[in-house]
Formats: structure tokens, sequence, C-alpha cells
């Protein structure tokens, strides 16, 4: 909540927000629903919640669905987690807010879009600066070479921008990495239907407990495969007429998830 308080405050209002279910999304979710419930006035109720911040949360256990922005968010953390743990003693606030600042800059510099690339008139690629600047000029490094040796200094702008230096090194080799085409699930597969028996892989399940499910839906995505089903899940805790003690769980749950055991007859 805290960390979109201040997106707020810098870019302002924002009407989505694409993440998965992890349990800080989760409970940001809830704290929102939990603040409507809290409201009296039904006018001023519908009035935020036409205009609240939408959260679109992916599948359960299926990160991976971000695609490439969390491919994005995977390469950034990644090489600050490694820049920082070296040089974290010789940074204060100020140079590490600055610092970060050049490395959103740095990010929000890749192009959107390859439209027009073949013509020599034509407008530039459209970059996220673009839209956050509203203006097309590109953000240029202060002049001078940086060295590690700055690193070490008094001065603490020179720290900053060796280890923006830095940063633009390593990200720009991961990213266009990131471009290259796959050939993972290069092969067409039968799609998962309704009455499938499938086994739920859990990397928290104990050791000997394998979970059983039914698909009782599927989703299809625009090129018509089934990415995500909802399943009903196995309970062995019946009466002795052989039905249910329990409610019925349901789950949604990704297919890369899923073993298929048996199909529907």
């Amino acid at each position: 909540m805290n960390s979109l308080r201040c997106m707020i405050s810098i870019r302002g209002r924002i009407r989505q927000i694409f993440c998965d279910q992890g349990s800080n999304f989760v409970g940001a979710l809830n704290e929102f629903k939990k603040c409507r419930k809290e409201m009296k006035d039904q006018l001023i109720k519908k009035f935020l919640e036409d205009r609240e911040c939408e959260f679109i949360l992916n599948t359960p256990s299926s990160s991976h669905m971000g695609g490439f922005w969390e491919r994005q968010i995977r390469s950034i953390r990644s090489i600050l987690t490694s820049i920082l743990h070296q040089h974290k003693s010789r940074l204060d606030c100020s140079s590490l807010r600055a610092f970060l600042y050049e490395t959103m800059a740095i990010v929000n510099s890749r192009p959107l879009t390859v439209d027009n690339l073949n013509d020599p008139n034509g407008p530039e690629p459209l970059t996220p600066n673009h839209l956050l600047t509203t203006k097309s000029e590109l953000i240029l490094p202060p002049l001078g070479e940086f060295v590690k040796q700055d690193i070490y200094t008094k001065k603490r702008w020179r720290q900053v921008q060796f280890l923006a230096n830095e940063f633009w090194t390593r990200w720009r080799k991961e990213y266009l990495q990131s471009l290259q085409t796959r050939a993972k699930w290069g092969k067409a597969k039968r799609n998962l239907e309704v009455g499938d028996i499938v086994l739920l892989k859990d990397e928290e399940l104990i050791r000997g407990n394998l979970r059983l499910a039914r698909i009782v839906e599927t989703t299809l995505s625009r090129d018509n495969l089934v990415r995500k089903v909802k399943l009903l899940m196995a309970d062995s805790d019946l009466n002795k007429m052989g039905k249910r003690v329990k409610e019925p769980v349901y789950l949604e749950r990704p297919v890369h998830k899923l073993v298929l055991l048996q199909e529907r007859e």
C-alpha cells in the first residue's frame, strides 16, 4: 500500500494494476475492499468505486503469465540486488534515491513499438519515458568519464553515475537476450477439457501426498489454447453414504501446474 501511494503521489491516479497473486498484492486488494465497506455514504462510495484502482490478478501459481513485464522485474531485481550488495555501505539515503531514479530512466527508455522503423523519415519508437515525461528528448547522462575509483570518492554524484553505468551495462545484456525467440511450448498438444482428471503439482505438499482434481471449467485464450482451468479438488473424507463431509474446494490453476492423469470419457 505504501508503494502504491508513492507511485500515485509521483505519477497521479492509477486506473489498473496487473499483478500476480502474491500475498502483498492480495493483501492490498483486501485493504481496498475493507475501506469500501467502512464507508457509509453510498453516493461517495459509488463515486470512488467507479474511479478506484482496479487490481487484475493472474491465476495463482502462474507468475509467468505476467509475460514480459514479469521477466523485466526479475532482471531489474537481480541486477539491483547484486550492485547494492557490493556498494550499499557507500550510499546514503539521497544517493540511493538518485541511483534508483537513474535506473528508472534507463528501464523506461526501452522501445514499446516497432512501427515505421523501416522509414527513415518516420517517428522514433515510443518509449515509457515519452508517456511519463510527455517529452521526446532522450535523457542523456552527465558529461564525464566515471570509473570504479569514483565509488571511494567523496563526490557522491560520481558514485551514483558509476553505479548507473554499471546497471545500464548489465541490464542491456539481459534485456536484449530476453527479446530472443524461444522454442519452449513449440509443439501443440491436446487442450485440457472439462471432466479430465489431473494431478496437481504443488511444491508445498508433504511427502507422499498427491492431490487429485477434476476440471470443471476451462478458459480459452485468444489463440484458442487452454492456459488456466478451474478445479474441483478430490476429498477422501466421506460419510457412510459416500457423500462429502466438507464443503467442496474449487481452485484456479495454470495448465503447467497440472499433470493429465485420465482423459474424460
